[in-house]
């Protein structure tokens, strides 16, 4: 894949924006994956207090499954060994931020995937928040590419290979920790039962 010209165009037009935008954008690409991880502890806070199993097991996978897309994804890198566009494209913009060092590779975007994951393990737990993941995680696929890190091949990869591998290994894991879930909200276990939740009181 070559997405170099493109690559060119979008740094092209982040030198062009005003200071400020690019400022938010280094800020965004830098701590925006944190605000995945409130929405973790929001939804699980909240399926605590439901009364099926299930909502508690899709809450406790949203970051369950991002960490094992984190890990795919590395694979991935470690494979494909692709140099980061900030050295291998001639002629394009400097990098809004630093360049990762070489052996840090390119593709596919960790940050990506991870948004990727992110973004459809916590829709699948809650369906309206698919609103707010769902842009939130282009967002940050796209602030990669404008603050010159990646391609905007690794970025669109990144996104399908946590989406998709985040959806299937929700699927396929849910019903089980359903189980153990319900399982353990009978167990009697003091911290058990706080982590998992009681279901709504009786």
């Amino acid at each position: 894949m070559d997405s170099s010209g493109l690559y060119r165009d979008i740094t092209d037009f982040a030198h062009a924006t005003p200071p400020w935008v690019q400022s938010a954008f280094e800020v965004w690409t830098e701590y925006g994956l944190l605000l995945f991880g409130l929405l973790y502890i929001a939804v699980w806070w909240r399926a605590r207090g439901q009364d099926s199993p299930r909502a508690v097991a899709l809450a406790v996978l949203a970051p369950l499954v991002t960490a094992l897309v984190y890990v795919a994804s590395e694979l991935v890198k470690s494979t494909v060994d692709e140099e980061r566009p900030c050295r291998a494209v001639a002629g394009a913009a400097a990098s809004l931020v630093p360049c990762p060092p070489y052996g840090d590779w390119s593709f596919p975007s960790n940050h990506s995937a991870i948004a990727g994951a992110a973004a459809v393990g916590l829709a699948l737990a809650v369906p309206r928040l698919a609103l707010l993941t769902l842009p939130v995680a282009v967002l940050m696929a796209f602030s990669r590419v404008f603050v010159g890190v990646h391609y905007p091949h690794d970025v669109a990869m990144g996104l399908l290979l946590g989406a998709s591998l985040g959806t299937l290994a929700v699927l396929v894991l849910a019903g089980p920790l359903g189980r153990v879930v319900g399982a353990a909200r009978g167990s009697g276990n003091r911290a058990v039962v706080w982590f998992t939740g009681p279901g709504p009181a009786r």
